[in-house]
């Protein structure tokens, strides 16, 4: 069953049905499947994509630019220093500007206002690469990898441990409870998320016969399930509380007898970059200071046959394609 979503923002997965979810991921794993038979669209053919970077990122400008190309965009990369966002121009009249020159608008950056003024004022289909508050293309990849490897996603047991109040925690739970999941947010009760939010997860969740469960304990959180996900344990612009977090996370480090809790053949997930060894700056950094090696999660799990994480990387560019395709294609 196809959907119309063309002309919608993509700001938040709460804006979207399980249906139109669903759709997403659908349209997402047949537009994988042209690209590997080397077949592109060109859906997009005469468009042009403005990408509004705050924060820098890897997967997220690479799957933008690529995906945008395939099917025919030409992406415009505009950076912290490109343009005056909210320095000399107000995010309005910026909004106002691109829109009367850009056929699309991603934004990635720091405050979820900002994404969402772009998406009032500029006429155009803004899309959410990231903000401090949610991550919902992301997400998207992470359900596209699961259904891959599992075959379903309504049902699964999935365990996000580690900082339960940072934007992918709060996007996964979002989205699980939209698709029907056993949903697990395990943390110390310090990094609990908002009260709000998992109020509106579990209303969701009424609706869709998911479960939503907030608890400190891993042995509770984590057993049986067939997903475990972490993320860093301190975001962009967070690094001063590097020394506060670890004592915090440590006990929620993903280790081998962490994953000996779960399902035997549960998945390791993680939005990446991840620190599993030192053969980065801040790793290096965090080890010297810390003696610290690893931080959220182990080498040893990170390159297990438990990990998808590089599939999951590979499909932020295909979850991506899918989103401009469906709210922007002709």
């Amino acid at each position: 069953m196809g959907f119309n979503l063309k002309g919608r923002n993509f700001l938040a997965l709460k804006d979207f049905t399980p249906k139109e979810i669903e759709y997403l991921i659908d349209l997402s794993a047949e537009l994988k499947s042209l690209k590997n038979a080397g077949i592109t669209p060109k859906t997009l053919e005469g468009k042009n994509i403005a990408l509004i970077f705050e924060k820098p990122s890897t997967r997220t400008r690479c799957a933008f630019t690529v995906a945008a190309v395939d099917e025919g965009a030409h992406p415009e990369y505009l950076g912290r220093g490109d343009i005056q966002l909210g320095k000399k121009e107000s995010v309005a009249d910026t909004a106002k500007v691109l829109g009367r020159m850009f056929d699309g608008i991603q934004f990635r950056g720091f405050k979820h206002e900002t994404v969402e003024t772009l998406a009032k004022y500029s006429g155009v289909p803004v899309w959410n690469g990231l903000t401090d508050k949610y991550h919902p293309t992301q997400v998207l990849a992470d359900f596209l990898t699961i259904k891959e490897h599992k075959g379903y996603l309504k049902g699964i047991k999935f365990a996000f441990v580690g900082d339960g109040r940072n934007n992918m925690a709060n996007s996964l739970m979002i989205g699980a409870a939209k698709m029907g999941m056993d949903f697990r947010i395990v943390a110390p009760k310090e990094l609990f998320p908002e009260k709000e939010l998992v109020a509106n997860a579990k209303k969701i969740a009424e609706e869709t016969n998911a479960t939503i469960t907030i608890t400190d304990s891993v042995d509770d959180g984590i057993k049986g399930v067939d997903v475990i996900y972490t993320d860093v344990w301190a975001s962009m612009g967070e690094e001063a509380e590097f020394e506060r977090r670890i004592k915090l996370l440590k006990p929620y480090q993903v280790n081998m007898d962490m994953i000996k809790k779960a399902d035997e053949e549960v998945l390791f997930l993680h939005c990446l970059p991840a620190f599993h060894d030192r053969n980065t700056e801040v790793g290096e950094e965090i080890y010297q200071k810390y003696g610290l090696s690893e931080m959220e999660v182990t080498d040893e799990v990170f390159l297990s046959k438990h990990s998808v994480v590089f599939d999951e990387a590979e499909n932020r560019m295909h979850t991506i394609k899918a989103v401009m395709v469906a709210t922007l294609g002709k």
